[in-house]
């Protein structure tokens, strides 16, 4: 099971004790996955599609417990996917599909279909416990998570460029910075900051995905922090291998010109050392000295011989 199917089955089984919070769910599951059909003698039915049992599972569960409405649950098979079912729950009867609609603010008074889910009229999303539910419905509806161990984006597909800017106001209520991409013909809320991703899972109150989510991260970052650690280490040997090469060729040459006994008493002394030590560093260099001398008074004379070396190389 993908990381994205246990975090859903987890949140399929989260039912909040508040009724308005039930309905909050209840809306955004409609809103994402379902159709309203409406017959010609002005019959209303509600069907819900999605390829998830576990929220097939949800919807059912919360239309029995909020409205005590029963539901008929029908499941096809894609012939051409052998693995792609389909889970339809229909509300069929035309008084509960129309106590749902109204209930849900998914239905006016003019019995007109529609979404206004304003943050600060629509009573549905009025308390911070039911936006997370309307969150955490959104997500069952048409949300997925990608496995952290690769990469960290999570999304919820809306149909409709308003229901995008309406769920991206309702996350961001809760200080995450959701953005929205348009994907084909649909709209696509999505995060894709680690850390935010953590805090969505708290505020869908899915705490075992949160948990493994979280111990993927802290793994990830200790070993990026090692990797960088060991990287730093390897340019560090390299730096410092390919400078006791260079100071070993400018010796030599500085040797084979003119002579050891021809120049300064302690770029001598420094000269033969590091021809003695060549896998030394500058510090150890300095210790073997007479007296002995600290780093840089070691880089200073090396650097002194690589200047003459140059001078003599451009002689030739």
């Amino acid at each position: 099971m993908s990381f994205s199917s246990e975090a859903k089955d987890e949140m399929s089984r989260v039912i909040n004790s508040g009724r308005h919070c039930q309905i909050a769910e209840i809306a955004a599951i409609i809103s994402l996955c379902g159709n309203v059909h409406i017959s010609k003698d002005d019959k209303y039915m509600i069907r819900v599609h999605t390829e998830n049992v576990a929220v097939a599972r949800k919807f059912f569960l919360l239309i029995k417990k909020t409205f005590n409405i029963n539901t008929e649950i029908s499941i096809k098979r894609n012939t051409y996917l052998k693995k792609s079912i389909t889970y339809t729950i229909t509300i069929k009867n035309n008084d509960d599909a129309l106590k749902i609609l109204h209930t849900t603010h998914l239905m006016d008074e003019d019995m007109e279909i529609g979404e206004e889910m304003s943050l600060v009229n629509n009573i549905i999303i009025h308390n911070t416990c039911c936006k997370r539910a309307f969150i955490r419905g959104a997500f069952l509806a048409t949300g997925s998570i990608s496995d952290p161990e690769k990469f960290y984006h999570f999304e919820i597909v809306c149909p409709t460029e308003d229901k995008a800017r309406q769920l991206q106001g309702i996350i961001n209520t809760f200080d995450i910075d959701s953005k929205i991409v348009k994907r084909k013909k649909h709209y696509i809320v999505y995060v894709k900051e680690g850390a935010q991703i953590v805090d969505l899972l708290n505020v869908m109150e899915a705490h075992v995905a949160l948990m493994k989510l979280e111990n993927i991260r802290i793994l990830k970052e200790m070993r990026n922090s090692v990797n960088r650690k060991v990287n730093c280490e390897t340019a560090n040997i390299n730096k410092t291998v390919s400078a006791a090469v260079k100071q070993l060729e400018d010796i030599k040459i500085v040797s084979e010109k003119i002579g050891f006994d021809n120049i300064n008493e302690n770029l001598a002394e420094i000269a033969k050392v590091r021809l003695d030590n060549p896998d030394a560093t500058l510090k150890e260099l300095g210790e073997l000295l007479d007296p002995p001398v600290g780093k840089s008074g070691v880089n200073h004379r090396l650097r002194k011989l690589s200047d003459l070396a140059d001078t003599l190389r451009d002689r030739d």
